[in-house]
């Protein structure tokens, strides 16, 4: 993916707050305060980082290779074995420069006679250049990938591990693992980049949906959720389209204790699988992704599209507090 930089001054927050406070009426109301209490099974992070793990031990799981499609074959197996009805997507695309791509959207239902149903979604596949590396060398080299693909993996498959031991769920979950996401436009290519070069499974999928007539109530996107030092700011794509479900999902950070690991406040506005979701699908989904505002090297963090993004700088708290998060909000959610 890559990312229009805007920046949202925190002032501006603040003087709302000081105007609303400053606000006042001649006439008594009554207020009622909702809390939100915990609620669902424990996240386990350490079966997250083995799922992290073992997507990164095919190798990079760039298009067209035998690491991608084993990887590919695997992740299907595994939503099987936590009882999802798996429905694969082949189709081959054609990436910005012409080379046709075998892809690959693997939808996974859990309950799918539920009318009621939540998205969450990742993308699976590989950088193929480590185009943002500050050793020139690298940037030809693939990606490992293991948050910018492999993390928002491994936290859906330890959700779905969980959602199998309880049958008193209520709304059905669809995990939607995204193809030939990170195919865009690298950086030291003569071809100008386009955000249609970004994101090319998700757009496909987007246009059909499979299964046919498919909808949801809203989704959840999960990218780079594993990043060490990480911090979920509000995507400023997922405020415009889906506010809501921003609110719904900060909330629920906070309701489980990791408020500090999602301030609301704006980040930037990223081009990401969500778009298409929004734009296309017709489904309120939003981005949970990270930003580095003091980042020298990216505002993605230090890994992004460089030979370091491994498991050494995969942090179990990050995916901790993902994954409860998103336990959080599956569990509070009403048919």
């Amino acid at each position: 993916m890559k990312i229009l930089h805007t920046t949202l001054s925190a002032a501006l927050s603040l003087l709302l707050v000081v105007l609303l406070a400053s606000c006042k009426s001649n006439k008594t109301e009554t207020t009622q305060t909702f809390t939100m209490e915990p609620v669902g099974p424990q996240f386990v992070a350490d079966s997250a980082m083995a799922y992290c793990k073992a997507q990164c031990d095919f190798g990079p799981r760039t298009m067209n290779s035998e690491a991608h499609d084993r990887c590919g074959d695997w992740i299907m197996a595994k939503f099987q074995q936590f009882g999802c009805k798996v429905i694969p997507q082949k189709v081959t695309l054609t990436g910005y420069d012409g080379t046709p791509l075998r892809s690959t959207n693997i939808m996974a239902q859990f309950k799918p006679e539920l009318p009621v149903r939540i998205l969450l979604c990742a993308h699976w596949d590989s950088r193929p250049w480590a185009d943002n590396d500050p050793d020139s060398t690298n940037w030809k080299k693939p990606v490992m990938a293991a948050n910018d693909g492999a993390s928002g993996v491994a936290v859906m498959l330890e959700v779905a591990r969980l959602l199998q031991q309880y049958d008193s769920l209520q709304v059905g979950v669809d995990f939607l693992c995204f193809d030939a996401e990170d195919w865009g436009v690298p950086q030291w290519s003569d071809i100008s980049d386009t955000s249609d070069s970004w994101a090319l499974g998700a757009q496909y999928w987007s246009k059909s949906k499979e299964p046919e007539g498919y909808t949801a109530r809203f989704g959840i996107l999960l990218d780079m959720v594993g990043g060490q030092g990480a911090r979920f700011y509000r995507e400023r794509a997922s405020m415009k389209h889906a506010a809501s479900i921003v609110d719904k999902v900060w909330t629920a950070a906070e309701t489980v204790g990791y408020g500090s690991m999602f301030p609301r406040e704006d980040g930037a506005y990223v081009t990401d699988d969500h778009l298409p979701v929004n734009e296309e699908a017709d489904i309120p989904t939003i981005d949970i992704i990270p930003c580095y505002f003091d980042c020298e090297q990216s505002s993605f963090g230090p890994t992004w599209h460089t030979v370091i993004d491994d498991m050494d700088h995969i942090a179990p708290q990050t995916l901790q507090a993902v994954g409860q998060t998103v336990i959080q909000v599956i569990f509070s959610e009403k048919p």
